[in-house]
């Protein structure tokens, strides 16, 4: 059963917050609207079961016949995010405890304990009685387990959680004398005798021994996942309808393990929202969509399943977003991958902790600019339907990113604790979507056959394995690019000794005897011209050559960036955490040398991406800017069924999608 005919197009419904009246007029507008696919049920357990074991399904069975009747489909939700008030004041101790062992308390979401045995027969038994239900039921085309798992109960240190803390210890180490060689319990003399002497890294303040932070990183983040594989088991035994939950995928290091997640999920889907005092916001939008594509190895189809008409209530100044920005935005998720583009939610609440996010039907109702676009949006979308299922073209360009890393980096006596792991991410990836060179964010183990060009930023803890899979990239050919902060660590946490940075520095040709993080409003001149700021290190050359160095402070005269060549491919190093000049020339040379295809030439805010289908390509040109860019394109321009070429006009803040005439073969890579 397919989710909808063509790309999906909707949002979060919550009919339990209005009338049977307000209903009949959802349906109507969403009719208008062309929404084909709704969320139901995110936060509806309180309103299903009323009391312990007591179910009242009659105003969800009522509404799922309606949505029915007026030819909308449904992703059902289990409502697992939100449990009903009765369950906390019975077992209040299935409530999250933070790092201090406070105790969430009830009224928010996901407030419960991943470990919780409690919680876990609790939710598996109201996911069964909505599988039972509805799992067969014509209008649910997908289920959609819980809702930002990862949000709030991304971590418990309760008791529970140290018990199954130990247990998965057991699992992965074995023996508890492989815990302390792993941890280097040795320091401080913190060797443990017993697996009960170990708790989680509770606490606020200190320096957590490394290996049993990344432990326990790791340990929540499977925590959830065990109990979203639990949810998922139940749907599957009552119901043939593919099952995901929404991820929250972003260019930092994310809350969870999602690339671990991805597997599991019938259709990888995620939430995203813009930040709207981001001046790149365009670019993080779509660094995110080249993640979520990059977590399946044959790039498959994905699915946007929130994101805004307007600023989400949680930011801090919730500001609109600008006219046509919604189409832009939607529109930019789908060139990268998603099969559709949805929203939380269908209609703006009037009362609750979210009476003041945007949504699809806004507070002023119909005659809000925010309704006309959503109409708009409607029947763009309703014109690319022969889009769905096509995929993008296959990039010749790949980013390695790894949580772990991200995790690790930000967290304890780092030479520079106020890094960010996306800060890295972000740049690179900047400055290749301004030459609209395609990127794919992959995880570290992916395979990275047939890429040309490799960029690897602030991979600080890596196995063997996969060090040695990317030093073997250049004599195949491939640029691959190593910034600092990268090897250093075996997954253990444990330092690789000999010279950073660790594990890379064969291949490079190059490594690194001291850091020098940079001190407030301090920094160091390049001879390229640039500036650096936060990090710098004193590389010596060991096979490589300078490309870019220091050229002030005690550095001057040492390299910055190094490359050494070798066979058909190169190694590069990047010391510094370079300004956006810097990355921007490099970039430029790398694409030159790797012979990287742009997916047309254009000036930078000029988005450019190619889906392709069986019989056709189709190319989504998305501009930013404030004038009108000419585009070598030729074709039709499915948005407003008009021939267009050989040279097209995207006028500024527009959007063309032109099926190419004749259809593009991609000159990517094979999948």
């Amino acid at each position: 059963m397919k989710l909808a005919e063509g790309l999906v197009y909707g949002g979060d419904y919550n009919p339990e917050q209005w009338t049977r009246a307000v209903w009949l007029e959802d349906m109507a507008l969403m009719r208008e609207a062309g929404v084909n696919l709704v969320t139901l049920g995110v936060f509806s357990w309180g309103l299903v079961e009323t009391s312990d074991g007591v179910f009242e399904f009659g105003w969800l069975d009522e509404i799922v016949e309606l949505l029915h009747e007026n030819g909308i489909g449904i992703n059902l939700a289990t409502p697992t995010a939100a449990p009903p008030s009765w369950l906390h004041t019975a077992h209040p101790e299935i409530l999250p405890r933070l790092g201090d062992l406070y105790q969430e308390p009830p009224g928010g979401r996901n407030a419960w304990c991943p470990s919780s045995p409690v919680f876990r027969r609790y939710a598996l038994r109201i996911a069964e009685q909505l599988a039972r239900r509805y799992g067969q039921h014509p209008a649910v085309r997908l289920w959609h387990v819980g809702n930002e798992l990862g949000g709030g109960n991304a971590r418990c240190y309760c008791d529970v959680s140290a018990q199954a803390f130990r247990e998965w210890l057991t699992e992965r180490h074995g023996t508890l004398e492989a815990v302390n060689q792993a941890w280097g319990t040795a320091f401080w003399g913190h060797r443990f005798g017993a697996w009960e002497e170990i708790l989680p890294p509770r606490g606020k303040h200190g320096a957590p021994n490394p290996g049993l932070f990344i432990d326990y990183e790791r340990y929540s983040s499977d925590a959830l996942l065990a109990h979203y594989r639990a949810e998922r088991e139940v749907l599957q035994e009552f119901s043939d309808r593919p099952v995901t939950t929404n991820m929250m995928v972003g260019p930092g290091a994310q809350v969870v393990d999602y690339a671990r997640w991805a597997p599991h999920t019938d259709i990888a889907a995620t939430d995203h929202y813009t930040l709207v005092n981001d001046p790149d916001r365009a670019v993080e939008l779509a660094c995110a969509g080249d993640r979520m594509r990059g977590m399946f190895a044959d790039r498959r189809p994905w699915l946007l399943m929130e994101h805004s008409t307007g600023g989400p209530s949680w930011q801090q100044r919730n500001r609109a977003k600008d006219p046509g920005e919604i189409l832009r935005n939607s529109l930019a998720h789908v060139a990268r991958g998603s099969d559709g583009a949805m929203f939380f939610q269908w209609r703006s609440s009037t009362a609750g902790a979210e009476q003041f996010h945007s949504a699809m039907l806004p507070h002023a109702g119909t005659r809000s600019r925010v309704w006309h676009e959503v109409l708009e949006l409607g029947s763009r979308l309703k014109a690319l339907n022969e889009v769905a299922g096509s995929r993008v073209e296959p990039a010749r360009a790949a980013m390695v990113v790894d949580d772990e890393s991200g995790w690790y980096l930000q967290h304890g006596l780092k030479p520079h604790r106020g890094l960010r792991y996306g800060r890295e991410l972000r740049a690179w990836h900047k400055a290749l979507w301004e030459r609209q060179v395609l990127l794919d964010l992959v995880p570290a183990g992916a395979d990275l056959a047939g890429y040309d060009l490799v960029l690897v930023p602030n991979l600080m803890l890596v196995s063997d394995a996969v060090a040695e899979e990317l030093s073997a990239l250049p004599q195949h050919g491939t640029a691959l690019v190593v910034t600092y902060l990268s090897g250093i660590c075996e997954p253990t946490g444990r330092v690789r000794t000999g010279g950073y940075p660790g594990a890379f520095r064969d291949v490079l040709g190059a490594w690194s005897d001291e850091f020098y993080p940079l001190q407030d409003g301090e920094e160091v001149q390049l001879d390229d011209g640039g500036v650096v700021r936060d990090w710098t290190e004193r590389v010596h050359l060991d096979g490589a050559e300078a490309v870019v160095s220091y050229a002030s402070s005690s550095l001057s005269g040492a390299p910055a960036v190094t490359r050494r060549p070798i066979g058909a491919g190169a190694a590069w190093y990047v010391s510094a955490a370079l300004s956006e000049r810097s990355i921007s020339a490099i970039v430029e040379r790398l694409i030159t040398e790797a012979g990287l295809p742009r997916t047309v030439p254009a000036p930078s805010g000029l988005e450019a991406v190619r889906r392709i289908g069986e019989n056709a390509s189709y190319l989504f040109l998305i501009n930013h800017r404030t004038d009108d860019v000419e585009v070598a394109a030729e074709g039709l321009d499915l948005l407003t069924e008009e021939k267009v070429g050989p040279v097209t006009v995207v006028p500024a803040g527009g959007v063309r999608v032109v099926r190419e005439n004749p259809a593009v073969e991609s000159p990517g890579r094979a999948l």
